[in-house]
């Protein structure tokens, strides 16, 4: 790298929605800053990929297909990343991203891997590998899950979303105010309107008599369930 200052743009990305507040994009910002200042280089424009999944084609990129367009228009040649599986998790999408940039005449630096954008084969073979094992680690970690959420489904019935209404403290004492009431022989509609006037819902201002009613079905299928497993012990 000469010392003069070069143009350039910088790509970070997270890959889930729930990544965007935290440390991802601060991280990667840091090093790619830190590896510029070092190097003479100064960047121009920033590209966010915002919750998109390192699996992603281009076409499903729109922070990477916003920098393509300007790497064409603006006469900027390098693009720096913080690490490669920013640029892509999958191996294909990798190599094919790198080699549609090299084949237009872009340079791009992996700023905590620099040697591994290299076009030697040697680096090409390292890059690949390093790809492999990413995309190996990432399809571990989706069996992990998927494993996890089945030993889940299987133990408790479920294994997403939010918890049923009752489970939270003091929500028991709501569920069985509504079965009292039910037991009375009222209608949804007044069991409604008694629940609103003595307690507040989890959210929103008041029970709707869809909410009760599928709270107490969930209640009554429960009971069911602990009823039939102290019959037949499992």
């Amino acid at each position: 790298m000469t010392s003069t200052t070069t143009r350039a743009f910088a790509y970070l990305r997270v890959s889930g929605r729930g990544q965007l507040k935290g440390d991802g994009f601060p991280r990667q910002k840091a090093a790619i800053e830190a590896y510029a200042k070092k190097n003479g280089i100064r960047i121009v424009q920033w590209f966010r990929e915002e919750g998109v999944s390192g699996t992603k084609d281009l076409e499903n990129r729109p922070a990477l297909q916003a920098l393509l367009i300007a790497l064409h228009a603006d006469g900027v040649k390098i693009v720096l990343i913080e690490r490669l599986d920013r640029l892509a998790r999958d191996l294909m999408v990798q190599e094919t991203i790198i080699g549609d940039l090299r084949k237009h005449g872009f340079e791009l630096i992996s700023v905590a891997e620099p040697d591994l954008c290299s076009d030697d084969p040697s680096r090409k073979l390292v890059r690949q590998v390093f790809g492999a094992i990413a995309e190996y680690e990432r399809a571990q970690i989706v069996l992990k899950l998927r494993g996890a959420r089945l030993r889940m489904r299987l133990r408790d019935g479920r294994c997403e979303g939010r918890l049923p209404y009752g489970t939270k403290p003091g929500e028991d004492i709501v569920v069985a105010r509504m079965r009292e009431l039910k037991g009375e022989g009222l209608n949804m509609a007044k069991i409604t309107k008694l629940i609103n006037s003595e307690f507040k819902p989890r959210t929103g201002k008041r029970f709707y008599p869809a909410n009760v009613a599928r709270i107490l079905n969930k209640s009554v299928a429960l009971d069911s369930k602990k009823t039939a497993s102290l019959v037949h012990p499992g």
